[in-house]
């Protein structure tokens, strides 16, 4: 059996989203934000060194860090399912889109949370912090364009990885010039796997 250590507020909920698209059962091991600091319990820290989710435990095999855990599920799981097959021209951008969302993509969005809350301190980081957002959200509209899916002509786990980080930008008012990824973002929290992840997961506000 599968286990998340599920984090209210996070990226564990791309991970529940994830298990429901394949139809793998799961438990789920819930953690609460703390109320002030917003962080996750000390008791996250007995699950992995560094405190964070998601975490999931599979039958004794532990993975962190959703790259790493979507990319396992769907290779272990997915059966044939979620991934281009490797010798596809699809994969080289399936590996692209997988990664780029967290190593690249979500970097503009935590500093602009970071520096909101520094107020008129961060005053000279602004600028360069949106012509970045402009940069990065600019690109995936571009990318994207009017297909449906980031690679290919279905769901793969890229686009679970890049709805998240579109979620937090749209919490933070930074996506609301790009109605293409707007659109995007609604056709992706439409699917009914992704409301069974919100269902199960509970709360679930970035805003």
């Amino acid at each position: 059996m599968i286990t998340v250590h599920h984090l209210n507020n996070s990226r564990s909920q791309r991970i529940l989203w994830l298990l429901e698209e394949l139809g793998q059962d799961y438990e789920i091991k819930r953690y609460q934000r703390d109320a002030t600091t917003n962080l996750a319990p000390d008791s996250l820290k007995a699950v992995h060194p560094l405190g964070k989710s998601p975490v999931i435990n599979d039958n004794g095999v532990a993975v962190a860090e959703s790259g790493a855990i979507v990319e396992y599920l769907i290779r272990k799981y997915g059966r044939d399912k979620l991934m281009p097959a490797e010798d596809s021209a699809d994969f080289v951008p399936y590996l692209h889109w997988l990664h780029y969302a967290e190593g690249s993509a979500m970097l503009p969005v935590m500093l602009t949370l970071y520096t909101m809350r520094l107020g008129d301190a961060a005053a000279p980081l602004r600028p360069r912090l949106e012509s970045e957002t402009r940069n990065h959200f600019g690109y995936l509209e571009h990318e994207l364009g009017t297909r449906d899916f980031f690679v290919g002509d279905c769901l793969t786990g890229a686009d679970i990885q890049i709805t998240f980080v579109l979620e937090a930008a749209k919490s933070l008012g930074l996506l609301t010039p790009f109605k293409g990824l707007m659109a995007y973002l609604a056709r992706m929290q439409a699917r009914d796997a992704y409301k069974r992840g919100i269902e199960r997961g509970g709360q679930y506000d970035l805003g």
